[in-house]
């Protein structure tokens, strides 16, 4: 079942491909954290005035993890269609959808213009991001890793990853650039709308770029062999979903408990610290949000280098560095934020974000080889986003809780630490991808050779990564 790898396109291809991805990526992200951002400095004003001011963040936060329940139904529906239809098309009606949702929330009346409605409204549009976002994630990467040089997948397909700090490093610069011209009032009352409806002008950009790079060549490949064997009177293929459920489901099990961890720290060391580093610590919104903003930049510059690594000497290996990484920063990360100066607050979290930058680097090449090419948007997208309920949805709410009952961040560190255990756990238990063969278009054929040859990770390589999949 073995195929031979498809040939790279030509570098200008290539790079003009990863930036269509990252371009993309970060438009959805900076949409995403600018409202964790305002979730944690003014929504509670906002939309949810009358509490008490850590209640009225909790109620904040609360809206945040709506937009992650949001995205495992993201994940099931554009991983059917991207698995169907290809995955350029299933991108552009993400970001249309996520910069939509962002652009609405800067036109929305408050709490003190509609009353209840408000938040209501605010709801609404946050699953519609989440919906949006659990079908961008995928396809973003698969577009990379699908059309790449397999010998460097893992760098290349770390490229829309590092979307999300660029996104962070876009929504948290212009809110501090916001925060910094304007009074607490005016910006309270007018100034953070602007950021939001800043996020017009950027799906212009990403729509302009993304549309102009094509389909990719494995996915065609894979498109083109099954009309082949339905012209031959083959079995009507089961649906993506069905598939994966049936031939990797180990894999899927797998994905999730490696995103425990990235997903967990990730939010706790950029979403979380605003508010203990404002509420808890007493340093002011300013200081926290440029902490966060030179964190992200560094952020950005490691996770191509991390995602360098895992071409060299494997996903895992990275993978559990990062893990065990955010595990052994979780207590130095508090104490450091504790110390009220701003050198250690940056320190604290730039180390975080460096250790959740060698799991989430080779996350995206790692994700896609593990799944055949019919299946690999609904594979990967099920795998990453499901998680995300348990861990990033909950996360800030969970920390903010801790906080507010034990006025203590130790419980905070444990939480991130038995999150980090769990994903150690997950990623000892996976089998290496780096040599595996995205080419592989048939998962169900290649799980059946599989199992007649009995072979293992060998033959994982030459299926396209089904092996771990298959039962014994």
């Amino acid at each position: 079942m073995a195929r031979a790898a498809t040939a790279p396109p030509p570098p200008a291809d290539l790079k003009r491909i990863v930036a269509a991805s990252l371009i993309g990526t970060t438009v959805e992200w900076y949409d995403f954290f600018l409202y964790g951002s305002a979730a944690a400095l003014v929504f509670n004003k906002l939309f949810f005035p009358g509490s008490d001011p850590l209640v009225g963040t909790l109620l904040a936060f609360l809206t945040y993890a709506v937009g992650f329940a949001a995205r495992p139904l993201g994940a099931l529906v554009f991983g059917h269609y991207g698995d169907r239809l290809g995955r350029k098309k299933l991108l552009v009606l993400s970001l249309l959808m996520m910069g939509g949702a962002t652009f609405a929330i800067g036109l929305l009346p408050t709490h003190a213009t509609v009353g209840t409605a408000a938040p209501v409204l605010l709801t609404v549009l946050r699953l519609v991001q989440g919906f949006a976002l659990g079908g961008e994630w995928g396809g973003a990467v698969l577009l990379v890793s699908e059309h790449g040089d397999a010998r460097r997948r893992g760098f290349w397909a770390s490229w829309p990853q590092t979307g999300a700090p660029a996104g962070q490093l876009l929504a948290t610069g212009v809110l501090s650039v916001m925060t910094a011209v304007l009074s607490d009032a005016a910006f309270v009352s007018w100034g953070w709308r602007v950021p939001f409806l800043l996020s017009g002008v950027l799906v212009i950009v990403g729509l302009w770029v993304r549309l102009s790079v094509d389909e990719s060549p494995v996915f065609k490949a894979a498109l083109a062999s099954a009309a082949e064997r339905r012209a031959e009177g083959a079995a009507v293929e089961k649906p993506p979903l069905v598939a994966v459920l049936v031939h990797h489901w180990r894999d899927v099990l797998i994905a999730m408990g490696a995103r425990m961890a990235e997903n967990i720290s990730y939010y706790v060391i950029t979403a979380f610290v605003l508010v203990y580093a404002t509420a808890h610590t007493g340093l002011s919104q300013q200081t926290a949000l440029h902490a966060v903003l030179i964190a992200s930049a560094l952020h950005f510059a490691v996770i191509p280098a991390w995602g360098a690594l895992s071409d060299r000497i494997g996903r895992r290996p990275v993978y559990l560095l990062g893990a065990a990484g955010v595990a052994v920063w979780a207590f130095p990360f508090f104490a450091l934020v504790d110390s009220h100066r701003f050198g250690a607050l940056l320190l604290a979290v730039s180390v975080g974000l460096v250790f959740h930058g060698a799991m989430y680097a080779p996350q995206a090449a790692f994700f896609a080889e593990m799944f055949a090419t019919r299946m690999r948007y609904s594979g990967a997208s099920i795998g990453a986003q499901f998680s995300s309920v348990a861990a990033g949805a909950p996360a800030p709410l969970i920390a903010t809780a801790l906080l507010a009952d034990f006025d203590s961040p130790t419980p905070i560190a444990l939480y991130v630490i038995a999150a980090a255990l769990l994903t150690l756990l997950a990623v000892g238990m996976a089998r290496e991808t780096r040599s595996r063969d995205l080419a592989a278009v048939d998962g169900t054929t290649a799980a059946g050779a599989l199992r007649a040859t009995g072979t293992g990770a060998g033959a994982g390589a030459a299926d396209g990564g089904t092996s771990s999949a298959v039962p014994s």
